[in-house]
Parts: C-alpha cells; sequence; structure tokens
C-alpha cells in the first residue's frame, strides 16, 4: 500500500507523517543506492573516477565500485576512454524521453510556447514544480537565446522564479509553507530576493495580477514573466513562461507587452481537460 503522495505505509501500517518511509520493508536500500551513484553526476562534473563517485554518493568504495560495475554492465554508465573516469551514457535519456512523451500538459501546451516563440522572438517555456525547485519541461528558442546553458531538464529554485511564483500563487497555503521550508535561501545573483517576506508578498501579488515578474534572480540579463496553467479545480500544474534579455526588454516593457501572451496561453490550455501528474 501507498499514501496518496506515493510513498509507502509502514509495515504497521501507520500514516504519521513523522514516520521515515525508508524504515519500512517495503524499501529497498540498494536501489536507493544505485540512485545516489546516478544523480552524483547532477554537480557541474561530467565524468568522475570511482573514488569522486564514491564521495559525491556517500558510498563507501566497495559499495559504489559493485554498483558502477552494474551501472556500466548494464549501460547506463561508461568508461572514458584513455581515463580511469565515468560518464552517463546516453541510455539516461529514455526515461526522461517517456516522461515527456506521455506528459499531457506540454503535449497541449507546445503549440501555444511555439506560437509565442515566433511572435515576440523570445524563449517560451512551460515549467513545472517539482519539491522547492522548479523544473523546464519545455523549451521553445525565439530568434535572441538568453541562455545556453539553461535547457529541458534544468532545475532552479522556485522561490526565486517568475514561475515558481506564480504557481505557488495557486496552491495552497501549507504547500507554500513546505517550499519555503525545503529552500536554501542562497543567492544566485546579487538581484537574488532572500527575504521571505517580500517573497510571500510576490506570490500575493502574482495571485492578484494573474502573472509574475521575476527580474535577474537567478540570471543575470534576464527577465522572466509567466502565468500558471490550472486544473479544473483552479490549482496550478505548471507555467507558461517567457524569457525576456535586460538588453532588449525592461521590466514595464515586459508588463505592458509580454504578461497578455503568458496569461492567453495558461488560461487557453487550461482550458483543456488533461490528467496531468502533480508532484
Amino acid at each position: 500500500m501507498a499514501r496518496k503522495d506515493g510513498t509507502p505505509i509502514g509495515p504497521e501500517g501507520a500514516e504519521s507523517g513523522e514516520i521515515d518511509p525508508r524504515s519500512s520493508s517495503l524499501f529497498v536500500g540498494s536501489s536507493e543506492k544505485m540512485f545516489r551513484i546516478l544523480h552524483a553526476f547532477d554537480g557541474p562534473l561530467r565524468q568522475m573516477p570511482l573514488s569522486d563517485i564514491a564521495k559525491v554518493a556517500e558510498l563507501d568504495r566497495s559499495a559504489a565500485q559493485r554498483l558502477v560495475y552494474t551501472l556500466e554492465t548494464l549501460g547506463y554508465l561508461r568508461r572514458v576512454q584513455n581515463t580511469r573516469n565515468y560518464a552517463l551514457t546516453s541510455r539516461v535519456l529514455q526515461f526522461a524521453y517517456n516522461y515527456l512523451h506521455a506528459h499531457e500538459v506540454l503535449h497541449k501546451a507546445a503549440p501555444y510556447l511555439l506560437q509565442i516563440s515566433r511572435a515576440v522572438g523570445e524563449t517560451a517555456n512551460l515549467q513545472e514544480l517539482d519539491g522547492p525547485e522548479i523544473v523546464y519541461v519545455g523549451r521553445f528558442p525565439g530568434q535572441h537565446l538568453v541562455n545556453v546553458d539553461i535547457m529541458v531538464g534544468s532545475r532552479l529554485p522556485a522561490l526565486f522564479t517568475a514561475s515558481g511564483t506564480v504557481i505557488l500563487s495557486r496552491r495552497t497555503g501549507a504547500e507554500q509553507d513546505e517550499v519555503f521550508e525545503q529552500t536554501e535561501f542562497r543567492p544566485l545573483t546579487p538581484s537574488t530576493v532572500t527575504d521571505k517576506g517580500l517573497l510571500r508578498a510576490r506570490i500575493q501579488e502574482a495571485a492578484e495580477k494573474g502573472y509574475a515578474i521575476v527580474a535577474n534572480e537567478t540570471v543575470l540579463g534576464d527577465i522572466s514573466v509567466a502565468a500558471a496553467i490550472t486544473d479544473e479545480h483552479g490549482r496550478a500544474v505548471a507555467a507558461v513562461n517567457i524569457a525576456a534579455p535586460t538588453t532588449r526588454w525592461t521590466i514595464e516593457s515586459v508588463e505592458a507587452e509580454l504578461a497578455h501572451h503568458v496569461q492567453v496561453a495558461a488560461t487557453s490550455i487550461s482550458m483543456t481537460k488533461f490528467t496531468p501528474y502533480i508532484p
């Protein structure tokens, strides 16, 4: 059995939030360690020797060696030629492909995102909330791409982004509190707002306006405007976002010219029927 959020119920069947689901007899510790090896590559290092993999994954060398060998045998890791390093293989992309292929909101949103990118010449994105982060699940580059390092799968702290702000504006107070509790309030740029009172006020403002604008808080030179896609209950499931460079846009011009585009797209997508996965 499992809770509504998908976490397993322990052997005693207790559903208290204080019980660690990892203590359940249903939890497979070796599988968790396998994923820790794969997540060791989440950082900036694209390839690492076994010793570094073990250190990042917080595993002893023996366990890491067995797991790395298994993943290499299965084709998810490869030995970098003429080195002692390991790297991910393209096989891990199969999981991402399967997720995106089945993503109903993305399929509904794609025509609108494409139209926006062509109409305004700027990059249009679809983003969703995962814990305290927003994740890029769709990206349609415009004529002037702001940041080539951001791609589908990229993550940013939700509270520092327009999309995260507007999604939280259509979530419950308890859900907002949970994101605040999980967020590390470390500024990404000199302009990042980390004051919790100001961030909560920004969420409230987004709820009133129907869109959010955030500038220079995750990437310098970027102004983002976003509107929430909601389900039939009015709960946000994703956000339509336009990223505009400060070399061509100001906050005022973004609000005057681009906010309408994300609002129309988000409203149109929200009117279609879908059964999205909500983390």
